[in-house]
């Protein structure tokens, strides 16, 4: 089986089949071997593990996937990428390409088909204009999971890993937090790629939380309140929570809520910690159980 991840495999394999490269799908095939086992090995994948990954390209990772899983599940958007992938991973018996939208997939169905519902990895190079959505819908939706490594803008990735009080701190950092544990495994500089994209990436591993590390009342009213506090950077918590259609509650019980943790009238949402948002999600749930 011929590797992919060369440079002149890969080139080889978009000439032959005049492969046009969609901007809309942020297609990027790594070229970069140490990049590929740098990913492998932070998924941490076994031959007792089933793999979904989303946006295999023309199968560059998912040739190493195969290697290293018991089953692979890979999920392409582009349908010209298909016959290719048919081609590539013609010797991977262990893989099954599927056309399709991860957004829109039953991946819950696919853990219950391949793995008897039990904790899945996802592997993934996604393209950057949509990984929050997917990863907030693998989250959200369920499914059980392991873990989930992928490559993402760099930016992105350290927004995931930021803590209280940094610039990169923000509602994305205490959503993936909420439900993970993140792990920067690798810097990526552009050159890694074909086409080159115009800036760096990251490898990040999300570790999925056997227990959540909070305990709230409402979810959705955890999530309403650190969005509204960060749709605002630059106001207090205060101002952002009273100013958010999302939040019903008056300035007074939101001043209220705040002055009995003991926190500062004048506090920003991007010093609070999950620990404390939580805190705050489950007086308001006490305060209007119906809000």
């Amino acid at each position: 089986m011929e590797r992919l991840v060369d440079p002149q495999a890969t080139i080889a394999v978009i000439r032959k089949n005049e492969f046009a490269f969609q901007k809309r799908f942020g297609q990027n095939f790594l070229i970069d071997s140490h990049v590929l086992e740098k990913i492998i090995r932070a998924a941490d994948v076994t031959k007792e593990d089933f793999v979904l990954e989303i946006g295999p390209g023309i199968g560059t990772m998912t040739q190493a996937l195969s290697e290293a899983a018991g089953r692979v599940a890979a999920v392409e958007i582009d349908e010209h990428l298909i016959p290719i992938l048919r081609e590539t991973l013609a010797d991977c018996t262990n893989v099954e390409v599927i056309h399709g939208d991860i957004l829109q997939l039953d991946v819950k169905a696919l853990a219950k088909k391949y793995h008897d519902g039990r904790p899945i990895k996802v592997v993934a190079n996604l393209p950057y204009y949509i990984t929050t959505p997917i990863i907030m819908g693998l989250f959200e939706s369920g499914v059980p999971l392991d873990s989930i490594t992928i490559m993402v803008q760099k930016e992105v990735a350290e927004r995931m890993k930021a803590g209280p009080g940094t610039k990169d701190y923000g509602a994305l950092s205490l959503a993936v937090q909420y439900y993970a544990e993140p792990y920067l495994a690798a810097n990526v500089p552009p050159n890694c790629f074909i086409p080159r994209p115009s800036v760096g990436s990251a490898v990040i591993r999300l570790t999925a939380h056997k227990e959540k590390p909070v305990l709230v009342e409402d979810e959705g009213l955890l999530f309403r309140l650190i969005r509204a506090s960060f749709n605002q950077r630059r106001k207090t918590l205060a101002n952002g929570l009273n100013n958010s259609p999302e939040i019903p509650f008056s300035k007074e019980e939101i001043q209220g809520a705040i002055a009995s943790f003991g926190l500062s009238a004048g506090i920003r949402g991007e010093a609070l910690t999950l620990d404390q948002f939580a805190a705050l999600s489950n007086y308001f749930s006490r305060l209007r159980p119906s809000s």
